[in-house]
């Protein structure tokens, strides 16, 4: 009877042994950070599509949304482990990626989110008809840390201007105080990127409506011969009130990105959950429709570029 007691006590023992040596079950909680940007921009709104979106596809996945200062803050935050995920505007992952500037980056690609058509909102009063109108007045180009800042230097640079030279250029504390600056005449345009992009729908919703200033087809030309890495994108008609027309640009892809060491497991089950999920982030937030798995494959410049855990998704789903 005492042997057969000792026998049940080492059974015991080995049994929660070997439980904490198994990898946590499917269903426990794994708490994941998310970084944003600034308030009033378009990438906090993303984000709580994205976090509504996991958790109906994934609960036990507990995504924290943070506010940051943009894109060029979220890179250094997810090189340095504080961030698990973030938002990254396009020209802002190109130069990390490809170390422009700077060491090329570690981080890695979970989903391509939207891209970024580039131009200028002015007041439906105003007399600007075009880029070349801009020069010399105040523009709001957004916040210092944002990647739509980025976008613009670009296309700018593309067309032989200096943003801070031949411009009166504001940064922004807040995305969100631009349009109040456009609507009592404080900057005469308010640059940014997207379709329902929040600055674009505040000031084309405003009392005096509000029209977009974007390259011509001679400037897009020039801009790519300069910049080849940046795409030629198209804002469909109706994207906003009062834009009846398609209007073409150049931009990039946006994209949530990870740092580097987020393990394949959470990776994975990050990017099953949100493709999973493609049709509730698209009925959340227009923009979001192009948050696909398809354009997620297409859009990572190199297959490198994205997470171990993400291109095991994708190739379980025939994309890879």
């Amino acid at each position: 009877m005492i042997c057969f007691s000792r026998f049940k006590i080492h059974a015991a023992w080995l049994l929660a042994g070997l439980m904490l040596c198994m990898p946590a079950a499917a269903s426990d909680p794994m708490p994941v950070v998310m970084g944003t940007a600034t308030p009033g921009g378009g990438f906090p709104v993303f984000g709580d599509a994205v976090l509504r979106t996991v958790a109906r596809t994934d609960p036990t996945l507990q995504i924290d949304a943070r506010n940051t200062r943009g894109s060029t803050e979220n890179i250094p935050l997810l090189e340095a482990g504080k961030l698990d995920i973030a938002l990254v505007q396009g020209e802002a992952a190109y130069e990390a990626l490809q170390g422009v500037g700077r060491p090329p980056s570690n981080v890695k690609i979970i989903a391509a989110m939207y891209s970024t058509p580039g131009m200028f909102v002015v007041r439906g009063d105003s007399p600007y008809r075009s880029i070349d109108d801009l020069r010399g007045k105040p523009v709001a180009f957004g916040a210092k840390g944002s990647g739509l800042v980025i976008l613009a230097r670009y296309v700018l640079n593309g067309l032989g201007l200096d943003m801070d030279k031949d411009f009166q250029a504001v940064y922004l504390e807040r995305a969100g105080d631009g349009p109040a600056m456009v609507a009592d005449g404080r900057v005469a345009a308010l640059w940014g990127g997207g379709s329902s992009w929040p600055g674009f729908v505040a000031v084309t919703d405003a009392p005096s409506g509000g029209r977009f200033i974007a390259p011509t087809e001679a400037e897009i030309a020039k801009i790519r011969e300069r910049h080849g890495f940046l795409k030629q994108l198209t804002l469909p008609a109706n994207s906003f009130r009062g834009q009846t027309v398609p209007l073409s640009s150049v931009g990039s892809w946006s994209f949530i990105m990870a740092r580097q060491n987020l393990p394949d497991e959470t990776a994975y089950r990050l990017t099953r959950a949100l493709h999973k999920g493609e049709d509730i982030i698209a009925g959340l937030l227009p923009q979001a429709k192009e948050t696909r798995a398809a354009n997620t494959a297409s859009a990572a410049p190199e297959e490198r570029m994205l997470h171990p855990g993400t291109l095991k998704y994708l190739r379980e789903i025939k994309l890879k």
